[in-house]
């Protein structure tokens, strides 16, 4: 049992595990610069607390620093030069990555599909338009009692979001009452919906897969009750599954 929560801990997956602390498996390139971006400032992170550990630990335990510290930290030229030009240049390899992730949240590329995301208390409306005809749907949580095996808790609904692979998709996200949020971690994807505003997402899968989320926002008591679950297929699936929305 022990061994089974260990790997949980460390393992990557569609949807949230018991005791998880690393991202999902990314299922967008917008996820993936994120983790790089993470691992990146993780990494220097330990560098920098490196430095100040030693640093501390020497003049704790030095006893030589006692009485030539004036000489050594106050007025060392060295020193000063060392802690001004290196914090700056981990500012710029952080900063470049970051302007490019931050550039890319607001891609502008043309979308093959638009999506339209209303959270209601306590459940999501889709719209969208295939072959000229308008399909729109609800989906909410789905009853206990409809489990079949394998399904999750508290993460299943009774309507399935189906999205076509490798497709720019453009999410337009609004509220008909109360804050949520749309939230699908293997997308990198968190946008809020606001009543009496449009908030806009870009979407690109890279990989077919069936993906878990939940509101985000405390919007009400069943705040818990409101998931959102997408289907990542290809465009000749997304098609035909369609006519179960007709």
């Amino acid at each position: 049992m022990h061994v089974f929560h260990f790997f949980n801990i460390i393992s990557f997956g569609d949807a949230a595990e018991p005791f998880q602390m690393l991202f999902q498996d990314p299922a967008t390139e917008v996820l993936e610069w994120m983790i790089d971006l993470y691992d990146l400032i993780c990494f220097e992170l330990i560098i920098i607390i490196s430095i100040i550990l030693v640093l501390l630990f020497d003049i704790l335990f030095n006893k030589a620093h006692h009485f030539d510290s004036q000489h050594k930290f106050s007025h060392s030229t060295q020193l000063e030069i060392f802690w001004t030009i290196v914090p700056a240049i981990l500012l710029v390899t952080i900063a470049y990555p970051s302007f490019s992730l931050l550039y890319a949240l607001d891609d502008l590329t043309v979308p093959a599909l638009t999506i339209k995301i209303i959270g209601h208390q306590w459940y999501w409306s889709y719209e969208y338009t295939i072959n000229n005809t308008d399909i729109s749907f609800d989906a909410y949580i789905l009853n206990p009692s409809d489990y079949s095996a394998g399904q999750l808790r508290l993460l299943e609904t009774d309507n399935r979001l189906y999205l076509p692979i490798k497709t720019h998709i453009r999410l337009l996200i609004t509220s008909a009452d109360v804050l949520h949020s749309w939230t699908i971690p293997s997308f990198g994807i968190k946008v809020d919906a606001c009543p009496g505003r449009l908030n806009q997402a870009t979407l690109f899968i890279k990989r077919p897969g069936l993906y878990f989320g939940q509101c985000s926002e405390i919007c009400g008591i069943n705040h818990g009750f409101m998931p959102i679950v997408v289907v990542a297929c290809t465009r000749n699936s997304f098609l035909n599954n369609q006519i179960n929305y007709l």
